[in-house]
């Protein structure tokens, strides 16, 4: 792939950064201010040859400060493109189905890829997910409601759960 653009803003939780296509698409995301934690997540077959700083990256940047602001389905409209598995990239289709205040259980999110049995894959889909918040692997919990872990750290995860509860 050739070029990719990153951006860095500040959010409620800290900072967060995007790496994006040239066209647009999201490639990793998260809430850290350093992209090299981003780069190792993207896919072998999507890394760019160049990654060039943006201050702006328009609609992924409007879609990030939106949501932030309580615009919580914005992230939905967003391009995301990740490579993996079949099974990955379904389960990844599949999270960004589950809506804004409404966190399902990893046996939850198994039955949504279509394969209940596969509660481990699922939980594997989330930890592997390289675009945070557009696949919003925060809303998978563990049974009983528990919060559970997350790449960016559990405090991060309790607000943005919180952020999305219904008012």
């Amino acid at each position: 792939m050739p070029t990719a653009f990153w951006s860095t803003m500040d959010t409620h939780i800290g900072p967060f950064t995007a790496v994006v296509s040239g066209d647009g698409a999201v490639l990793a995301s998260g809430w850290t201010g350093d992209v090299t934690e981003l780069t190792p997540l993207i896919s072998p077959s999507l890394t760019p040859s160049t990654l060039t700083e943006r201050r702006d990256l328009g609609p992924v940047t409007k879609a990030i400060r939106s949501y932030h602001g309580g615009n919580l389905d914005v992230v939905a409209d967003v391009e995301v493109r990740q490579r993996s598995g079949p099974f990955r990239e379904h389960a990844w289709e599949m999270l960004r189905k589950v809506p804004a205040g409404s966190p399902v259980s990893y046996a939850e999110y198994a039955a949504l890829t279509g394969n209940p049995s596969a509660v481990r894959a699922a939980a594997s889909a989330c930890a592997r997910n390289a675009a945070a918040l557009f696949v919003p692997c925060h809303r998978v919990v563990r049974t009983g409601g528990a919060i559970g872990n997350f790449r960016w750290g559990v405090d991060v995860k309790r607000w943005l759960l919180h952020h999305e509860e219904p008012a």
